[in-house]
């Protein structure tokens, strides 16, 4: 940057790179990451135009989030088994319980994966013409 102000990504960014993909593990905006990283969001994104490191970090933190939030969706919507543990008089009794299927997530999982088959409004199409009859109307084929 000949006559600029020098670029802060190697001492601010790129130090940091584990750190950013942690931060979008967990789920922070660019722009939360930008404050913590003292850098300007239009900085960031430039940054992100120039260093493809920084993309990979940015790319695999939410990737792996992504995933495992899939994961648990899919498994609440089709039910599971977990052990429960609870304290006797006589020390701790474990036992398998079954989580039921959630609804809500399994119409979420449909209406996304399959949404031609399962969104609210359905477009349906049919051919003929409408004939009236003294004031009732009929279909014709």
């Amino acid at each position: 940057m000949a006559g600029g102000r020098p670029s802060k990504y190697f001492s601010h960014v790129e130090p940091k790179l584990l750190l950013i993909e942690a931060w979008a593990r967990n789920g922070l905006t660019e722009e939360q990451m930008c404050e913590n990283l003292g850098v300007s969001i239009a900085a960031f994104s430039n940054y992100k135009l120039e260093y493809k490191e920084l993309v990979d970090a940015l790319k695999n933190g939410k990737e792996v989030i992504d995933t495992m939030v899939e994961n648990a969706l899919l498994k609440a919507a089709l039910g599971y088994n977990y052990e429960e543990t609870k304290e006797t008089a006589d020390g701790f009794e474990k036992s398998t319980k079954f989580a039921q299927p959630n609804t809500t997530a399994l119409i979420f999982w449909l209406k996304n994966r399959k949404p031609k088959d399962w969104r609210d409004k359905q477009d349906i199409e049919h051919s003929g013409k409408m004939v009236m009859f003294s004031g009732e109307s009929k279909l014709e084929d």
